[in-house]
């Protein structure tokens, strides 16, 4: 069975998952590369080393965000969203930076690739690491939503409760209860 997200559940699947697909455009050539991200009800946020994907924004900041949560090949959520990048810079900078590290703090086991921004000297963007290459927090203002769905039996999605819309400040105090390795609380609230 085949359907559409309702608002709710295209919320849940976009606060659920940390994992997306970004996609920019190059005058007729699309760009599309898997990105982490942080999403608090308003805007993704996330960062990245200056490269191909910061370049295509800056010079045209309309972008396409894909989220997805797959089960098996009969039973899956996929959201697309459309939206605009925003650089973000000084004090906002930091606050997404210590919110999209609470969120991605649990799912960085990798050694070979660390979340890149380290919060106790993170005044702005921070110097890249292992690259060298600065670093460029970002948030994208989704202005568009859909969803869709296949389930492999004729039963509705599980209802979802939306979460409420909380912008980083908010969202970052809500983040939790124990510290992780920058100071930063994580976990659910309790």
């Amino acid at each position: 069975m085949l359907g559409d997200l309702t608002r709710a559940q295209i919320e849940k699947v976009l606060f659920s998952e940390v994992i997306a697909r970004l996609g920019c455009v190059d005058g007729d050539r699309a760009y599309v590369v898997p990105v982490t991200y942080a999403y608090d009800g308003r805007f993704v946020y996330g960062h990245s080393a200056e490269g191909e994907k910061i370049r295509l924004m800056r010079r045209n900041p309309s972008v396409c965000f894909e989220v997805e949560r797959v089960e098996d090949l009969a039973n899956w959520q996929s959201v697309i969203a459309w939206g605009s990048f925003e650089e973000l810079h000084g004090e906002t900078a930091t606050e997404a930076s210590r919110f999209l590290a609470a969120r991605l703090h649990p799912f960085t086991g990798s050694r070979s690739a660390p979340l890149e921004v380290p919060l106790p000297q993170c005044a702005g963007p921070p110097p890249g690491r292992p690259s060298g290459r600065p670093i460029v927090v970002y948030r994208l203002r989704l202005t568009e939503k859909t969803g869709r769905y296949e389930r492999a039996v004729d039963a509705p999605l599980a209802p979802a409760v939306e979460p409420p819309a909380l912008h980083v400040p908010e969202a970052l105090a809500a983040a939790s209860v124990s510290t992780g390795p920058h100071g930063i609380r994580l976990g659910p609230p309790g």
